[in-house]
Order: structure tokens, then sequence, then C-alpha cells
């Protein structure tokens, strides 16, 4: 079609292209790969969204057997891209963005029905997910920066660790979790944000997606912000055990940006997408900086150190 934009795409295996309409402009999402989580997952997510009065792209055609969708267009202004320009206070964003979460976080609806008049249910994130997306770490960026001979102890010692860790999480898995939230994924749409790329969320743990907000490699914040934000968001909170719920945020922060840096790693050799690599310094200075908060993970600390000592 002529009148078919090419946009810029993101790390999975989708395209996208904007089409001009006379009225409205909307957005096809292109995707022959994983065609089930990117095409019938991604529009049943939004749905469920949408349900709940969250600003997510809608459903307007879809021919899943040329592998795309047609979806709601919102347009350029990515949160990333608001928050990057000079003078604007960053915070009185986020407090908006922690409002979206808290609504996100009661939505209880986990079954809805896809546009192939099946029914699809939200899985559960649960420790062996958690686990397995930390091993990214090893299979992807130890196996690229380890000699063989170094490679499978590491290996060893790290996964026993990882298991520790996701036993010590404390909170149930009981909350919507995007699995992706953060300021690139969100769209100032006429003062409203809305939601994007929601097709990987899960029913998990309530910090997750805050980790992700807070500890986003792709933007930088301080560690006051940081904080600010965090403090906002318990602040919201009415019944939240914050001892444990801090247990639980510096955990899957650093196996989060574990599993980033195995994702990036992936990305530069599988797909040739070498621009992913320079956001791997800072994922280690956000998991150090965890790390170095809280003696629950020593043993990950000295391991890593002892592995990768530039970083």
């Amino acid at each position: 079609m002529r009148n078919l934009i090419k946009i810029k795409g993101d790390a999975s295996f989708r395209k996208f292209f904007r089409k001009k309409n006379k009225d409205n402009n909307s957005v096809i999402v292109f995707a022959k790969k994983e065609k089930q989580k990117n095409l019938i997952i991604y529009d049943a997510i939004n749905k469920i969204l949408i349900k709940n009065e969250i600003l997510a792209p809608a459903l307007y055609n879809e021919n899943f057997n040329k592998h795309y969708i047609e979806v709601e267009d919102f347009g350029n202004k990515t949160i990333f891209k608001v928050l990057n320009k000079k003078n604007i206070n960053k915070f009185s964003y986020f407090k908006k963005i922690i409002k979206l979460l808290n609504q996100i976080q009661i939505i209880q609806d986990i079954r809805v029905r896809n546009f192939k008049k099946k029914f699809y249910t939200i899985p559960k994130y649960d420790a062996k997910i958690l686990v397995k997306e930390a091993n990214l770490f090893c299979d992807w960026y130890a196996k690229k920066n380890l000699l063989k001979k170094k490679r499978k102890k590491f290996s060893n010692e790290y996964q026993k660790i990882i298991k520790v860790l996701t036993s010590k999480l404390e909170l149930k898995n009981d909350v919507f979790v995007h699995r992706d939230f953060h300021v690139s994924n969100l769209m100032l749409v006429k003062n409203k944000i809305g939601v994007l790329d929601s097709q990987d969320a899960m029913i998990g743990n309530r910090a997750y997606d805050l980790a992700s907000l807070i500890d986003d490699v792709r933007f930088k914040t301080s560690k006051k912000l940081k904080k600010k934000i965090y403090n906002f968001y318990i602040k919201e909170q009415k019944k939240l055990k914050i001892i444990k719920f801090k247990n639980d945020f510096e955990i899957l922060s650093i196996l989060r940006n574990l599993k980033i840096i195995g994702i990036f790693t992936r990305l530069a050799i599988r797909d040739g997408k070498k621009n992913y690599l320079k956001f791997i310094p800072y994922t280690w200075q956000l998991i150090n900086m965890r790390i170095n908060q809280n003696d629950l993970f020593k043993d990950l600390k000295d391991l890593l150190k002892k592995n990768f000592k530039k970083n």
C-alpha cells in the first residue's frame, strides 16, 4: 500500500507501519514470527486494559493469515521523549505514571476472548519463569565474555544463587504485571498516558513493574528521583507490607536487569541489533547499585565481581 510509512521498531520480531487515513491514522503491526503473541495476545491484553479504562490501542482490523493487525495510532510522543526535553518536571510525570500503574494493578480480569473467538487466560509469572529469564545472562552474556573452562563453574554457581533469590520473594503473584513497564512504552495521548507493548503481561508480583519503571536501563535517572518515585508509590498504597515489598523490589530489579543484559547480548549476536549493547554499561550500574544496598546479594555480588571485574 502506498499510504504506509514505516515506523521505528523495537526489540521484537514485529514491524510497524503508520497508515494514513482521511480521518484518523492507524498503525499496522506486522509479525511473521511469534504471531500468536505479537498479534492475537497483544490485542487480547489491550482489550483487558481498555475494559478497565486504561488507554491501549484498540483493534480496527485483523488479517492473521497475512500476518498483521491494524490498531489505533497513539502518535509519536513517548513519555521517554517528553522527559528528555529541557526544563521538564520529571517527577510530575512519574506521579501520573504511578497512578496509572495503580490502576493497572487492580485489574481483576484474567480471561478474555481474542479476535479468533477463543479464550486467552493470562498466565502466572512464577519462580520457574523468573529463573529461566535470569539464566539468559548465562546463555548469552557469560557465554560471550567468559572462557569455556570458566563458564561451566560460573553457570552452576549463578543458577544456584538465582534459585535462592527467587525463593526469597515474599509477595504473592496476584496482580496484573505488564512486564515491560517503562517510559519508552508509555505514550502521551491528548494529556493522557497510553500503554503499548503489553503482549507479555502476566499475573505476578506487584513490585515487578515498579522495578521496571524506576530501574529503567534506557532512561537514566538520579538516585534521588528513583527514591522519590519509589516513596510516592508506597504512599499511594493502603495495605502494603513495606518491608516485604522492598525485599521483592530489589530482588526483581536485579533479576530483570540480568535478564536484560542477556537479551541485549542476544539481540546483538543473533539478530545483528548491535545498538542494544550501548545500554549494557548502565544496566550494570543499576545492578551494582541494588547489590550494594543489601547483604542478601553478597553471594551474587562476589560471583559477578570475580568473573566480570570491569563491571
